[in-house]
């Protein structure tokens, strides 16, 4: 009963084998590059979160907030807000409003962001 099942697990496995490929000679390809100077990575979307502060408190003090509970942060409204990506702080910046809108106006980047 080993024996077939060792020679059924043989057998099933793939074989390697050996292909030859074609010598490609400088210049036989006449297409376009795919990206032609574009760096691909600037495409990649990424999802940049803005920490305004934090607050620490029991489950009991949550479980017992209310509608128009205030909560207050470690932070000073003059302080700045901290640029999030993967959970790491990737630059600081201030908040700012545009039209209807929060905004952050950058104010600290660790190193100049190029590829």
């Amino acid at each position: 009963m080993i024996e077939s099942f060792m020679n059924e697990s043989a057998q099933a496995r793939p074989r390697a084998r050996g292909i030859a490929l074609e010598e490609l000679v400088d210049g036989s390809d006449d297409a376009a590059p795919l990206l032609a100077d574009a760096n691909p990575l600037l495409a990649v979307k990424i999802q940049l979160q803005v920490r305004v502060g934090s607050a620490t408190m029991t489950l009991g003090e949550l479980l017992a907030a209310r509608e128009n509970a205030v909560l207050a942060l470690d932070r000073g409204v003059d302080q700045p807000v901290d640029l999030v990506l993967e959970g790491r702080t990737v630059a600081r910046g201030q908040l700012v409003a545009v039209d209807d809108h929060f905004a952050v106006r950058i104010t600290e980047l660790p190193l100049p962001l190029k590829l």
